[in-house]
């Protein structure tokens, strides 16, 4: 399950800061319509991505075990079990699809409310984006028995490198 959330958050996070990137030239209530669209977009493409992925390895096991035990399991408990267990890996990577996709949004939402400049949410939106990065980063050293300083610098420098990815085909694209 923790793969799941690890690697929802991350996509949610790093593909609306894309998005958010990308369509920072335009009026807030754009970009955070864009943002909002792309974040709804990816959590349930990753939820139905994570229930067909995750059904097909679990067919593929329980096609095994019929196998060598000579008998249909597809009206059993066990079949039962093994489909609920798929349903909740798709909601948990879904909903940390979701999650993760709100951060960039938010210092965006913010300005629209208080009234800061887009450059001022933009840059609040990198930063988020890559503070939550660093502490998933951080979450994945502790229970990986690694340096939780070293992981949490890789996941925000992720964050960091697809910023400035994006900043320079968003600013390269202003030419054509």
């Amino acid at each position: 399950m923790e793969r799941h959330v690890v690697r929802g958050f991350i996509d949610g996070a790093l593909s609306v800061l894309g998005v958010v990137i990308g369509a920072s030239s335009a009026e807030i209530g754009i970009v955070i319509s864009a943002g909002i669209g792309g974040g709804i977009a990816n959590a349930l493409s990753n939820a139905f991505g994570a229930f067909s992925a995750e059904m097909v390895e679990e067919e593929i096991k329980l096609s095994e075990v019929e196998k060598s035990m000579l008998s249909n399991l597809r009206d059993t408990e066990v079949y039962r079990e093994i489909r609920k267990r798929v349903m909740l890996r798709g909601v948990i990577d879904g909903l940390s699809t979701a999650f993760g996709s709100f951060l960039p949004i938010l210092p965006f939402i913010l300005a629209l409310i208080i009234g800061y400049s887009i450059k001022l949410a933009l840059a609040l939106s990198v930063g988020v984006t890559a503070i939550s990065l660093s502490l998933i980063g951080m979450y994945y050293g502790s229970v990986s028995k690694k340096s939780i300083i070293a992981s949490g610098v890789k996941m925000g420098l992720m964050g960091l490198v697809t910023a400035v990815v994006i900043f320079l085909v968003e600013r390269s694209l202003r030419f054509i």
